[in-house]
């Protein structure tokens, strides 16, 4: 049988073997040698349909890249420098987590036809889609020290002709873990939403015009393959990321069955991603290309909000295949904050299921599943009802971006409390947490950054100091939360701009903030608190607002 590489070299997607450049960057002029990277077998008849977005890849081509690791030491001087008076804890663990960070940057082996280093998994030395999108949401932050966005390059290299991306790839050849048909396959798509927000922090068009095409077919992929008649979408428990949620019927494996369901949080997801889509089709001036994309926006909203929404209890469920709904509330129904589905009311009774003692407001919140449910574990049992980083961490923006500032606050403090209690009688970070007590979850991973890097850093800077800087548009959303002074150096946005933030300590949360920026850029402020909000320009040079 002709070997993969072959294949996809005689469709003219390829080119054939390669040699991988090995760059140290903080040399003054690159070290490179050169390894060979050999074929991989094709172990199955090619049945491809293939997308012409996926002739656009880039990435396949790509000639591969290694980046050396500058280790933690020589980074910590790059790295953005956050301050809290007297929470020397919370400090400490933002340090922690980037130490780890660097032990955990990879170099591909020879066999895998990687293309660039990578941040790793921190899970069985393989790469996951789902893990990665969340490590690069943090990683973000540390770019100047490093290229952790790259990570995601190495699942655009591995796409397939007709635009399937696998949702994990062996860490030594290479290799699909799942044939594309598999129900456990692929999945969640979101690694548009990481890019999202590398673009709007960086201004990087050029990646946004590379990643375009790639994004597209994968969306189109999902779409023609993981759909129902009526045009809803399915998974499995794999597929979601949340492997063991008590979700489908009981005739059906929870982690390997699609159990003939609509699944909430796929749909939730690809209407999200869609969207996003959308505006990098804006950015890129080719919206004309992706129309069936913004279409199935349209549609999919009325799917959701027609079949998948129970007005009488204010949550969204799975739905069965004899049409009834499920009766698990799950946390992948927050990915209903994320799209424009509710009205108002409804989003606010939606919103106050988080605050409910006897489901999700426990004493760590957000657990996976509700408390009152027969399958809850006080050990969290891995999704039921484990508090997982990734998962918080969209339910705690979410709420922010929709003006749940309090609930936003609120959960995050509790949810980084709680990492951090963890992290001072343990020293590291987990793969995830138990729900009633102050411990790592039942048989959760250690050294885990790993997406619970989400935690010290991006709740930090994003939900607790509450700084969220949009260079393409050239704002700064900063609400105040906090009383006491805090704030970050070293911030960094566009191409080579820095920012200096500081909040003076306050008496109370009503009372307007003393702010100090520095910027190298000229910004828009949007300042809110307790108290009131307004909007200031910010020029280059230092900025004094009180």
């Amino acid at each position: 049988m002709s070997s993969r590489r072959n294949f996809l070299k005689n469709t003219a997607l390829l080119a054939g073997a390669t040699t991988m450049p090995i760059v140290n960057v903080f040399a003054e002029e690159p070290l490179e040698k050169t390894v060979s990277i050999p074929p991989v077998k094709l172990p199955y008849k090619n049945t491809y349909i293939k997308n012409i977005f996926v002739t656009e890849n880039e990435f396949r081509n790509a000639k591969p890249k290694i980046t050396e690791s500058p280790g933690f030491e020589k980074a910590k001087g790059i790295l953005p420098i956050p301050h809290w008076k007297g929470n020397e804890d919370a400090i400490n663990m933002y340090w922690k987590t980037w130490e780890i960070a660097f032990k955990n940057i990879k170099n591909p082996s020879e066999e895998s036809g990687f293309i660039t280093s990578y941040i790793d998994t921190a899970y069985n030395g393989n790469i996951f889609m789902w893990d990665s999108n969340f490590i690069t949401l943090f990683a973000r932050y540390g770019s100047r020290a490093y290229p952790f966005q790259n990570t995601l390059d190495n699942f655009y290299g591995k796409q397939h002709p007709d635009g399937f991306i696998c949702r994990e790839i062996w860490g030594t050849n290479g290799e699909d873990c799942f044939h594309r048909y598999d129900p456990t396959s692929t999945g969640p798509n979101l690694i548009p939403w990481s890019e999202m927000e590398y673009f709007k922090q960086f201004g990087d068009l050029e990646r946004l015009h590379k990643i375009f095409p790639v994004l597209c077919a994968y969306y189109q992929w999902l779409k023609l393959n993981r759909t129902w008649q009526d045009k809803s979408y399915w998974s499995s428990g794999w597929g979601t990321g949340m492997d063991n949620m008590p979700r489908v019927p009981k005739e059906y494996n929870p982690i390997f069955s699609h159990g003939h369901m609509t699944w909430l949080d796929t749909c939730l997801q690809q209407l999200f991603i869609g969207k996003l889509l959308v505006d990098f089709g804006f950015y890129t001036e080719r919206w004309q290309e992706i129309e069936d994309i913004e279409d199935e926006t349209t549609s999919l909203k009325k799917i959701v909000k027609e079949k998948l929404w129970d007005p009488k209890s204010n949550f969204f469920y799975d739905r069965y295949a004899d049409g009834s709904l499920g009766t698990l509330k799950s946390i992948g129904a927050y990915w209903g904050l994320w799209s424009d589905i509710l009205t108002k009311e409804e989003l606010n009774s939606f919103v106050n299921h988080l605050s409910d003692k006897e489901t999700f407001y426990r004493k760590h919140p957000v657990p996976s599943i509700p408390a009152n449910h027969e399958k809850y574990q006080a050990d969290g049992r891995y999704w039921q009802g484990g508090v997982w980083a990734p998962t918080n961490y969209m339910v705690i923006k979410g709420l922010l971006n929709n003006g749940f500032y309090k609930q936003s606050f609120d959960l995050a403090m509790k949810h980084h409390e709680q990492v951090k209690e963890v992290f001072k009688k343990t020293n590291t970070f987990w793969e995830y947490y138990a729900p009633e007590t102050t411990d790592p979850g039942l048989l959760a991973r250690p050294d885990f950054i790993g997406w619970t890097g989400l935690v010290p850093v991006s709740i930090l800077f994003e939900c607790i100091f509450g700084i969220n800087v949009n260079f393409v548009n050239k704002t700064i959303d900063w609400h105040v939360n906090l009383t006491q002074e805090h704030g970050i150096d070293r911030y960094p946005i566009g191409t080579s701009d820095m920012l200096s933030f500081k909040c003076l300590d306050r008496i109370s949360s009503k009372q307007h903030p003393s702010i100090i920026i520095d910027s190298t850029v000229d910004l828009k402020l949007n300042l809110s608190w307790d108290g009131g909000n307004k909007t200031i320009i910010i020029k280059p040079g230092k900025n004094k607002i009180s």
